[in-house]
């Protein structure tokens, strides 16, 4: 069973969230998480339930691969929704495949040398020849993932925001990289901003923010924030 505690924000009624966050390669963990959220969606109906997954595929675990065959492949929870967001791992990943030699290095130092080899690509093979090794569906999949979505009061978005900007006027970079100041303002934000990017050993909830990466490929839990009315649970595996 859930435990759920008073949100920082709320959703309009009926509306429920399954948040995933960053996922790494842990392909087999993805699969049971997923399953978890079936049968709390079995155990307990919601009449609009959504499923998102905030970034962060690819790199570090075994089975980055696996991972993004598994979401594109369609809806993991049929009949649900699915919004898919990228993170910074998938956008260095895309800039290194577009040929960008800074990105390609960037890439093999964060983790993409584990991706790559999940593909079966050896990661000394000539850059130039990466893009043509992987599916063709598994990089539209990359290149038609969302940068952010919002829900109620919550703002979905990988890594955070920048305090004082509008959510509007946040880049990029921000939306996929930043850390400080977002993880330490106690400012309000515009919306609670339900996150990744920075791991913690468990879930944090705090007024402006939610953070869910809970560094599944360093040994945590991979976590799924619960989302409904104007309470917070969390699954995990």
């Amino acid at each position: 069973m859930i435990e759920f505690q008073e949100a920082p924000a709320s959703l309009p009624p009926g509306r429920r969230v399954y948040a995933v966050g960053d996922i790494h390669g842990c392909a087999d963990r993805l699969s049971a998480l997923h399953a978890l959220i079936a049968e709390d969606l079995a155990r307990r109906p919601a009449p609009a339930p959504l499923l998102l997954h905030i970034g962060d595929y690819v790199d570090r675990g075994p089975d980055s691969a696996g991972v993004i065959a598994m979401l594109c492949a369609g809806p993991p929870l049929p009949g649900v929704p699915t919004v898919n967001l990228i993170g910074n791992h998938e956008e260095t990943m895309l800039h290194a495949l577009a040929g960008e030699r800074a990105a390609a290095t960037d890439w093999l130092y964060s983790g993409g040398r584990t991706a790559l080899e999940s593909w079966g690509i050896d990661p000394d093979s000539p850059r130039e020849s990466w893009a043509a090794r992987i599916p063709a569906a598994h990089r539209a999949f990359v290149q038609g993932l969302a940068l952010s979505h919002r829900e109620g009061g919550y703002l979905f978005v990988h890594a955070g925001i920048r305090p004082g900007v509008p959510l509007e006027a946040q880049t990029r970079e921000d939306l996929l990289r930043i850390r400080q100041p977002f993880l330490f303002t106690d400012a309000e934000l515009g919306a609670v901003v339900v996150h990744g990017h920075t791991p913690v050993k468990a879930p944090v909830v705090r007024p402006n923010r939610i953070g869910i990466d809970t560094g599944a490929v360093f040994g945590g839990p991979l976590t799924c924030a619960v989302l409904e009315g104007d309470v917070v649970g969390f699954l995990g595996v």
